[in-house]
């Protein structure tokens, strides 16, 4: 009590002090003014009297409140209710298949834009989001952020016992075993839904564990709808509940205390007694969440209502958000998410907030947490200060090291390859404006398709629309969307092509442009092709020869005698005949019109065919962005391992007009883009002769 006196007095005088000083010093600079002293003694008296003032004002916080706070890592005051600034913040998340992933990256968005602290995400994920979120994290490149993830499968065991007529199935039970599975050094996480959207620093949602205090181990907001007092239909027998019971979308869990109160016995014997009589439940983890709390209410700590606002058919949330100065979180508990409909209330209003979130450039939230240690971001700084400035070239080689963020399968894929060895997918790259094209080449190849698309994060959301209201897309689950997303001003072609190959899963891939439409029936042709030239023990690449008509709406040649014809009458020629003769010549179209069968040909200098090849093809070389050489290098590569080359008698390929791209505009404009383009080359062609040794020369006289 005595020191307490002390501290107060010690407050008051420095209070009363402080403006005297500040006086007495202004008074001072008025009497330098008037004897012409500079400004600068002025400024600089004036600087020191704020400097004074601020220590002092530092020194009496501390001493008042010393008893209440602490001092954080980076030397700043901490309150009880405060946390410091590079305290990591943990999330959990259980995430499963390529639809929800798409889910949970609006939702890492939506904490990344608020958030002032590191962040430590746990996701309990099937092996498909596993994919994608770790490549998403790994390409993403967000300082202070680290991931961790578990196996759904691993956890499935602990609850698929329980009936669940939700429609998350056996994932939705999955947070009832977080104390379980998550580490035994993390004492406390923040559990989220995929289908919830933050509106304020999760940092606030943190300091609230402070508030669960004594046996309080569970923070919840209360269900806003009629669910668990029985009212929305009559003979609705909802498991039992506290009151309204409470919604799980948005979880405080003390796992420290939930691990010493046997947690996992605790629930599943809960769980049992209820089922008895239940038979299943109707929303997964929330009706066991509740019937425990029912039992047990000194577990929970109730939440204010801002931090879920729940978004259903059967909502009730206006009666809170009508009282809440500012929203925290909104929570789409519906199954028809965005398309939900309440009379009560303004869905435009969230579902804009929702998109705001959807379109965002996502490289914008690689901002740097400055007073917090980032080794892997230093890393990647040092690999671009490592590139001279002054090199003419420094933009093209800025391009390799770049890491482009990446989303891949954006929707849900599901393809299982044939039995017989044969299977081949088709790979090819787009950006939005050929968007068009891919609706074409499904009409003519009905196998599996993987695609990389270099697109901006509004571009996506459109890109999803186009394909869920595309009649002959949407009902297609056997092509892989791969999303780049676009942050360079080169396009990064090579790059895009390893994405598609990477994330297929037959044996074989057809390597091909998205401005080629291929033959009707190629899909089957070239499964044939691979069985009869024993492709699984040779290494060969099968070359579909390439076409090309200036008309834009074309009769489609349906056999090789119609493709004669239409050379014969001018209406199709080989590919690039007039440009660049160079590039297909080799595959010796000639000896192609009359032959039917395979033949062999030799590597030429700058042949960049269109090939099938054994999926553990070498990757494209990524040094060659934009336009030129990025799949003659290629082709280089394969021949320099020995691949043989193998032209397909009864196959081909045509290429549609299209507008030239930014980047041939480029190449066509610019010399210092065709001289540093030639450098590259060079550099390559060593690079190949170091690999491989004397048999890689040839590559030199080029």
């Amino acid at each position: 009590m005595r020191r307490r006196r002390q501290n107060q007095l010690l407050l008051l005088s420095l209070l009363l002090l402080i403006p005297l000083l500040v006086l007495f010093y202004l008074a001072i600079g008025k009497d330098l003014l008037a004897c012409e002293e500079t400004d600068d003694v002025v400024v600089a008296k004036l600087s020191a009297v704020e400097e004074e003032n601020r220590s002092l004002k530092k020194q009496l916080r501390f001493n008042s409140l010393r008893g209440n706070y602490t001092i954080g890592g980076d030397g700043s005051f901490i309150g009880e209710n405060d946390i410091s600034k590079c305290e990591v913040i943990h999330v959990a998340v259980v995430c499963a298949g390529y639809n929800s992933s798409r889910s949970v990256v609006t939702l890492i968005k939506s904490i990344l834009f608020y958030r002032k602290n590191p962040l430590h995400f746990h996701f309990i994920a099937d092996l498909s989001a596993h994919l994608v979120l770790q490549t998403l994290f790994e390409t993403w490149f967000v300082p202070g952020v680290e991931k961790s993830f578990y196996l759904a499968e691993n956890v499935k065991a602990e609850v698929s016992w329980i009936p669940n007529k939700h429609y998350s199935g056996v994932y939705g039970l999955m947070k009832l075993t977080l104390p379980k599975f998550l580490p035994s050094w993390l004492s406390k996480v923040i559990v989220l839904d995929t289908d919830v959207t933050f509106a304020s620093d999760i940092a606030e949602l943190w300091k609230i564990f402070h508030k669960l205090s004594d046996r309080k181990a569970i923070g919840l907001v209360e269900n806003q709808s009629d669910w668990y007092l029985g009212k929305l239909w009559k003979g609705h027998v909802p498991w039992p509940a506290l009151g309204r019971g409470y919604n799980t979308g948005v979880i405080l869990l003390d796992l420290a205390k939930l691990r010493e109160r046997n947690w996992m016995q605790m629930w599943r014997t809960v769980a049992e007694k209820e089922l008895v009589t239940m038979l299943a439940t109707s929303l997964a983890d929330q009706d066991i969440f509740n019937a425990v709390l029912k039992q047990h209410p000194y577990l929970l700590h109730e939440l204010p209502c801002a931090w879920n606002i729940q978004l259903s058919e059967n909502t009730r949330s206006q009666i809170c958000y009508g009282e809440v100065s500012d929203l925290k979180v909104i929570h789409w508990n519906a199954p028809q998410k965005l398309k939900v409909k309440n009379k009560h209330v303004d869905m435009e209003f969230f579902r804009n907030l929702f998109l705001t979130f959807i379109e965002y450039d996502g490289n914008l939230l690689r901002r740097e947490l400055f007073y917090c240690n980032n080794e892997k971001r230093e890393k990647y700084q040092s690999q671009l200060t490592a590139i001279d400035e002054e090199d003419p070239c420094y933009d093209f080689r800025r391009a390799r090291v770049v890491v482009h963020r990446t989303h891949l399968y954006y929707i849900d894929y599901e393809y299982e390859p044939t039995l017989d060895g044969t299977d081949v997918t088709l790979v090819a790259h787009l950006t939005m404006d050929r968007l068009q094209m891919v609706e074409a080449i499904c009409k003519h190849w009905e196998g599996p398709v993987s695609l990389a698309l270099y697109i901006s994060d509004a571009d996506a959301q459109q890109f999803h629309y186009y394909v869920l209201n595309s009649e002959t897309l949407s009902s297609r689950k056997n092509i892989g969307y791969h999303i780049v997303y676009k942050d360079e001003q080169f396009y990064p072609v090579n790059f895009l092509r390893n994405t598609a190959l990477r994330n297929v899963n037959t044996p074989y891939i057809f390597l091909v442009d998205i401005d080629f439409l291929p033959m009707y029936g190629l899909y089957e042709n070239l499964r044939k092709s691979i069985a009869l030239n024993d492709m699984d023990i040779h290494k060969r690449a099968l070359i579909v020869p390439a076409f090309e008509t200036q008309q834009y709406r074309l009769n489609f040649p349906k056999t090789k005698a119609d493709v004669l014809t239409m050379l014969d009458n001018g209406d199709l020629f080989t590919f690039r005949y007039h440009v660049w003769p160079k590039g297909h010549a080799p595959t010796d179209f000639a000896r192609w019109r009359s032959t039917t069968t395979f033949y062999g040909i030799s590597w030429e200098a700058d042949f960049e065919p269109y090939v099938v090849v054994r999926r553990d093809v070498p990757e494209y070389d990524t040094r060659f962005v934009g336009f030129g050489w990025n799949k003659v290098s290629h082709i280089v590569e394969l021949d320099a391992q020995g691949y043989e080359f193998v032209v397909l008698p009864n196959a081909f390929i045509v290429h549609m007009p299209h507008a030239p791209s930014f980047d041939i505009a480029r190449f066509r404009s610019s010399a210092q883009y065709r001289k540093c383009l030639t450098v590259l080359k060079r550099e390559f062609q060593k690079d190949m002769v170091k690999k491989y040794g004397n048999r890689a020369t040839k590559y030199l006289l080029d």
